[in-house]
């Protein structure tokens, strides 16, 4: 059998993000020789604990904390104030950060002002409210796709770029009249890019080449996704969703490194359910069990500070997730959220329109008049958090966790009882299977 295919582990999140995907990339980097961003932009958020310092990161990959060597892939959509702003914080907090360690894909397209401009003018103008950050992710996307995208190895050739920025603004000039604003300012684009440029150039590299040599030379790679997989462009919750595709399989097209790398599938699956934003949620709780998850799950959003809706777990939104992504095994975090409930809910299947079904209907309109059917597991009242092994845990929290497996069609590799790194039980080292 081929080793390689068994040294590398790719994590993504199974619900709508914030899972707690920061904490368990943070803990399986030392583990890895490399942790590589494969999909969004910087409306990633993670927040990491270590010790008593708290990192707050949106754009870099967790491993930058660690020391370990940290890579941007061309599947990412690159705000290049914001890399400089984020590389300035971090390093502020004592984060060693330099080319040897930090490497961004020089085929990685550039979230441009005009992109956060537009991303802004079309959430404030419609009232079909997608619930973006308002980055420009979205739109630098379609500049991708539509192939008008000023990339990083662009800035190494400003003097060759009216070309492109004609295409550029043809397009964003006309978006822009629609919205009474002034069209682009070419030159000062143009200036904006030169003093830019230099905070990047320096970590520019063929990612996909030195990523391959370090395959070869059997190093473990750790690829991180950002949001979650019911964001998904494809497979999300459509058209309530982030604008790149965030299953496991983009780590291929992410990064330059074919298919066969991915490795180990972890999905990171919260022992509840939230969201940040509009879209459906069938489990969704607006009465004081939602509240006391939101206020015990601390739920606010890392990037946006926004409150997350909270609910029961949905074990139909996992399956699908686990399915779609291949996922070899979860991570089951916030276990601790769940401690002093005499109760718990699963969500098993839903009701729409007089027939149970038992996966997520495709229709916005499906999706929203999609009613949970609740499957009632007892809870406990001893505390699990800071649980290090299975012994620390009641035995209803452990039964609560293996009816989940079975309801997801998936094994528990590890289990978080806490945003510290060390309060993980594992069950199944991802590294190791």
């Amino acid at each position: 059998m081929d080793t390689q295919k068994l040294a590398n582990v790719t994590v993504i999140g199974a619900q709508w993000g914030d899972e707690g995907k920061g904490k368990i990339v943070d803990w399986l980097a030392s583990r890895a020789d490399v942790v590589v961003r494969f999909q969004g932009g910087h409306n990633a958020g993670h927040t990491l604990v270590v010790g008593n310092e708290v990192y707050k990161l949106s754009l870099l990959p967790s491993g930058i904390v660690r020391g370990t060597m940290s890579v941007i892939g061309n599947g990412v959509v690159l705000d290049p104030w914001h890399f400089r702003d984020e590389v300035a914080k971090l390093s502020a907090q004592g984060v060693s950060i330099t080319p040897e360690n930090l490497q961004v894909a020089d085929n990685c397209p550039l979230i441009l002002p005009f992109h956060r401009d537009l991303d802004g003018l079309r959430e404030d103008a419609s009232e079909f409210k997608i619930g973006t950050t308002r980055r420009g992710i979205g739109p630098a996307y379609e500049d991708k796709v539509g192939r008008r995208a000023i990339r990083v190895c662009d800035l190494a050739h400003l003097d060759d770029l009216d070309p492109q920025i004609d295409r550029l603004c043809a397009h964003h000039d006309a978006l822009r009249a629609g919205f009474d604003q002034p069209p682009v300012d070419r030159i000062r684009l143009k200036t904006e890019l030169a003093q830019i440029a230099p905070h990047i150039l320096p970590f520019a590299k063929p990612v996909w080449h030195s990523l391959g040599e370090l395959r070869r030379a059997g190093k473990r790679i750790l690829f991180e996704g950002a949001q979650g997989m019911l964001l998904d462009v494809d497979h999300g919750t459509y058209p309530f969703v982030t604008s790149s595709n965030t299953v496991a399989g983009t780590s291929s097209s992410g990064t330059g490194l074919g298919p066969a790398a991915a490795g180990y599938v972890l999905g990171i699956v919260k022992a509840y359910t939230t969201r940040v934003g509009a879209g459906p949620f069938p489990t969704e709780l607006e009465d004081a069990t939602g509240q006391r998850l939101g206020e015990r799950g601390h739920e606010f959003g890392t990037v946006t500070g926004r409150k997350r809706r909270c609910g029961w777990f949905d074990a139909v939104l996992v399956r699908k997730a686990a399915a779609v992504s291949g996922v070899s095994g979860i991570a089951f975090t916030k276990l601790d959220v769940l401690d002093g409930f005499e109760t718990l809910k699963i969500c098993t299947g839903y009701r729409l329109g007089g027939t149970v079904i038992d996966y997520f209907p495709a229709h916005a309109a499906d999706q929203a008049a999609a009613e949970p059917i609740y499957e009632e597991i007892e809870g406990w009242s001893q505390s699990t958090a800071g649980a290090r092994s299975w012994a620390d845990l009641p035995a209803t929290a452990i039964k609560y966790i293996r009816r989940v497996e079975e309801l997801i069609h998936c094994p528990v590799a590890l289990v978080s009882t806490s945003p510290e790194r060390e309060d993980t039980i594992l069950v199944r080292d991802p590294f190791a299977d």
